[in-house]
């Protein structure tokens, strides 16, 4: 292991999950949940590059100049006109990989994170610039802004700049995600979605978006019809066919399930802890035990960044 230089900065870094879409709201609306991925960044001198991943996908993740958090890291820094040090990157996975939940999401989160901690004193990235530098590296602000801000987001853009709003959930809500053990990737997911819509289903989910947060912040009785979608999960069916028969089956039973992201885990926003449990023993009842239920609470801070010594 490579002795950092002398004063060189460690950071640790803490970011929940995310499920995004939530029905209706495709690509605008994300959720952050309390499952997390946390990491320790420590500057090195430059062309030093050391990383330590464990925790979900970690057999998968580069160890090289390819992985996304150094990516990430490396983008940050040239934004504000600094070269990159070396880094050490010691991670510890929560989120699980390629289920729907915010992975890479998390990871270009976190990146930014450790820049602005590691370049404190040297500039300063604002959340504004914290959520436009992700939003260029993961494509679109629905899962960053959650993971960035926690709670319940509206994204949008503007200009072509990212905006964000946080809600606070109803304290009736109660998330549960239902893994399933295999993976889906996000362009896949996206590829059988159609390029244009009907007015009529267009007007249905501008209407259940609206509903949406009026549920999620109100009224969580109104939580079923609130994640009504026509705009991409059953154009999904085809690419996930187990996903989109669990989600069925628990609507038929009055539980608000939807995918969760571009999938394959399944989330129900429950109106209570006890209503999740029931929703549990419907997914072993039509499913078995091959979908992992993740009782969760709704993580309110989002990302967080400190020194190691904290």
């Amino acid at each position: 292991m490579t002795v950092p230089p002398a004063g060189a900065r460690t950071v640790h870094v803490r970011v929940p999950a995310t499920s995004a879409n939530l029905g209706p709201g495709f690509d605008t609306l994300g959720l952050a949940l309390s499952v997390y991925d946390e990491l320790e960044v420590t500057a090195l001198a430059p062309g030093e590059l050391e990383i330590e991943v464990t925790g979900p996908g970690s057999d998968e993740i580069p160890r090289d100049e390819s992985h996304l958090i150094v990516r990430t890291i490396r983008y940050c820094y040239e934004s504000v006109g600094r070269t990159a040090p070396g880094l050490r990157l010691v991670a510890r996975n929560g989120i699980p990989h390629g289920k729907g939940m915010g992975s890479s999401g998390a990871a270009v989160t976190a990146g930014v994170l450790a820049a602005k901690g590691l370049l404190e004193g040297e500039a300063v990235l604002t959340e504004n610039d914290l959520l436009r530098l992700a939003t260029e590296l993961e494509g679109h602000p629905d899962n960053v802004a959650p993971a960035l801000f926690g709670g319940l987001t509206i994204a949008w853009t503007e200009n072509g700049v990212p905006q964000h709003k946080k809600l606070l959930v109803h304290r009736g809500v109660a998330p549960v995600v239902f893994v399933p053990d295999h993976t889906m990737s996000t362009s896949k997911a996206r590829s059988v979605l159609a390029t244009e819509v009907s007015r009529e289903d267009a007007v249905f989910n501008v209407s259940r978006s609206a509903l949406l947060i009026a549920a999620l912040t109100q009224s969580p009785d109104l939580l079923l019809s609130a994640t009504e979608d026509k705009l991409h999960q059953e154009k999904r069916a085809q690419a996930m066919p187990e996903t989109f028969a669990l989600v069925s089956a628990l609507r038929e039973r009055g539980f608000a399930a939807v995918v969760s992201g571009a999938g394959p885990s399944v989330l129900v926003l429950a109106d209570g802890p006890g209503r999740r449990l029931e929703a549990a023993a419907v997914v072993e009842e039509v499913a078995g035990g091959s979908w992992q239920p993740l009782m969760l609470a709704v993580d309110f801070k989002g990302g967080t960044v400190s020194p190691a010594a904290e």
